[in-house]
């Protein structure tokens, strides 16, 4: 019988993740917290963030950038279109910076170091199938600056500009995050298979 000790086993530190949200009436704010939820149900450690108050990406500590906003004009958010949703009943104060912004103010595709992403919008049902929206936008802009897609752009819909979102849709969020948290545990792991599918 050896005397030696069994090498220790060393569980994989807990995957972090930033969710970064833009939101002008509380329906992609709404959203964002059940994708909060549904990363925090498979153990990752989850920081929630409007982006008005978000850290640059290249100061914050994540393995897992997950973005989420409205989709304005088929895209993401200007400041002619925030102001827009102003003149709509909006808090002014919301219409400061937004998802293009905050993504544009990234720096080169080297400070990503390959960290997984995924990106969602709201939408309203009328327009449900966009083929550019503000999800595939910013899921262009973050490969462009070196993130790993492991989902593809994911729509969550409202019924009208100011909401309610459908019914169903936060559950929907919840489901979406725990298998994009599956998938980015995968590629942090090494897996080539974990893909945006």
């Amino acid at each position: 019988m050896s005397s030696q000790a069994e090498p220790e086993q060393v569980s994989p530190s807990p995957l972090r993740a930033l969710v970064v949200y833009e939101s002008m009436f509380g329906s992609t704010q709404d959203v964002a917290a059940a994708v909060a939820e549904g990363l925090r149900a498979e153990g990752v450690t989850t920081e929630l963030v409007d982006v008005r108050h978000a850290p640059a990406a290249r100061e914050a500590v994540f393995d897992l950038l997950v973005v989420g906003a409205p989709t304005h004009a088929f895209s993401l958010s200007r400041p002619s279109t925030r102001q827009d949703a102003v003149r709509q009943g909006a808090n002014p104060a919301l219409a400061g910076t937004g998802m293009r912004e905050w993504i544009g103010a990234m720096g080169p595709r080297e400070e990503a170091h390959g960290r997984a992403a995924a990106a969602f919008d709201t939408r309203v049902t009328k327009v449900r199938n966009l083929p550019k929206a503000a999800s595939t936008r910013a899921s262009h802009l973050l490969a462009r600056r070196g993130y790993h897609l492991v989902s593809r752009p994911t729509p969550f819909l409202v019924h009208d500009v100011k909401g309610p979102l459908v019914a169903g849709e936060l559950d929907h969020a919840v489901t979406w995050a725990r298998e994009v948290a599956v998938a980015a545990r995968r590629w942090h792991t090494g897996d080539p298979g974990a893909a945006a599918s």
